[in-house]
Formats: structure tokens, sequence, C-alpha cells
């Protein structure tokens, strides 16, 4: 059953706010959020409060859950960027939804503004990436070289202003900073993206890459779900939204 169909029926879907974290989709087994860009997903050596901590406190409040929630996590996004984050609620939804990821079986798109113009109005980006833990970087290669992984995007342009391309990009690989790594090779790094050679940050510290949209079978009950993320509050974030249309995958 197609989401768009259940907006307005009784049904586990949700467009709220609580605890602090911004609901798009919720049921028994999983509960997709709106990542802002900053946020972590998990904890780390930082000590901030992840969003798996958050998501878990509105959960034990809604739901007037009693000791701990568990809570799954199936994917991450890099702190720097926004957008949609699925998280399972039932072991048996963590094992389904963890395969899925592994063969691909979900399907994500992204958005991306870059500031200089791609060579091709779309096209398929096809690297050999390395990862430097030291620095949290990767780099991509024409060509495989030792201790390198295969990384293949797809891009598109499908809004632009006087200074700034917006990109829709699908990901066949899912590498480290692989969006990040592949468009900054191509010469087009994401604003703000310092790591990758963008030439200045963003206000909020972030990167203007955004996870968008998100369509997969669900675990449980096998329906599809199909979820986009509304866009940052920022003026050229929604000066593009407004120019386009919602994205849909293939």
């Amino acid at each position: 059953m197609d989401i768009d169909n259940r907006q307005n029926a009784s049904s586990p879907l949700s467009h709220r706010e609580g605890q602090g974290v911004s609901i798009l989709y919720e049921d028994n087994h999983v509960v997709i959020v709106a990542k802002r860009a900053g946020d972590i997903v998990q904890g780390d050596k930082t000590g901030d409060v992840p969003l798996s901590d958050t998501v878990k406190a509105y959960i034990k409040e809604r739901y007037h859950k009693p000791g701990e929630v568990f809570l799954g996590v199936v994917h991450r996004l890099d702190r720097p960027v926004s957008g949609l984050v699925l998280f399972v609620r039932t072991s048996k939804a963590l094992t389904r939804l963890s395969e899925m990821f592994r063969t691909r079986q979900v399907k994500k798109t992204y958005w991306a503004i870059v500031a200089n113009q791609p060579p091709q109005p779309e096209g398929t980006l096809t690297h050999w990436l390395t990862r430097n833990p030291k620095n949290n970087t990767a780099r991509a290669y024409d060509r495989e070289v030792p201790g390198s992984k295969q990384a293949i995007l797809d891009y598109r342009v499908i809004a632009r202003s006087d200074r700034y391309w917006l990109l829709e990009v699908d990901l066949h690989t899912g590498r480290h900073h692989q969006i990040r790594c592949q468009l900054a090779k191509m010469g087009c790094p994401i604003k703000g993206d310092l790591k990758y050679g963008a030439p200045r940050s963003n206000p909020d510290g972030g990167i203007s890459l955004h996870a968008r949209h998100i369509r997969f079978e669900h675990p449980v009950s096998h329906q599809e779900i199909d979820i986009t993320a509304p866009v940052p509050d920022d003026k050229l974030w929604q000066a593009f939204n407004t120019a386009t249309p919602t994205p849909t995958t293939s």
C-alpha cells in the first residue's frame, strides 16, 4: 500500500515532533525520523547525545514503555548530513532489514547542492575508493588500487540557481563518504563540505547533502513504504524544493 494513500486514514503514519525528534513514519516495527545536520546517529567519542537515544526516549514516553527500549540501527548518515534515518523497534525487523540493506533492496535517493556545474547534466560515476581512518576521509581513484573498493552512483541535475546546482543521486554501492568523495572527484564538492574541497563551511556547520527519499518493502507486513523527507529550513534548500517535484524512484 502506498504511504500517500494512507495519510488521511487511521494508520501508523505520523508527521509530528516528539521529544526533540521529527517523526516521519512509525509502526510497531520501524520508525523513520528526519535527522538534522549535526546530529549523530549513534554515540561516539564526543559524548554528544545520539539520535538513537532521543528516539528511544520518544518511544518510551509515547508508549509508556517500562525498562529499556529496544531500538536497532540498520544504517547511518554522516554527522553533517541531513535527512531520513530508519530505525527498527523489533529484533525481527532488525534481522530482515539488515539483510535488505546488505543486498541493496532498500532504495535511497539523495539531494546534493554543489557550486560547480557538473560536466554533464546526468551520468554514472565509477571510482575505486580507499579510506583513511586517521582523518576520516575517502579518496577516489579512476582505477583499482590496493585496498580500494569500487563505488558507483548515478546523478542528474534537477534544478539550478544563479550560483548552485541541485543534484539527485542514486547509489549502486554504499561506501564510506561515497557521495561526498565521488562528487568532489568530478569537480563538484558539496556545498559546505570542507573535507572534500568546498571553499567555505555552511553557517550551521553541516553540508548540503540530504537523504531525501527512501522506499522499501516492510519487513513484516510486506507493504511498500515510501517516504520523502522535508528539506532543511534554509533559504537555498527551500528555493530548490519549491522549484523541484517530489523525487521518484524506479
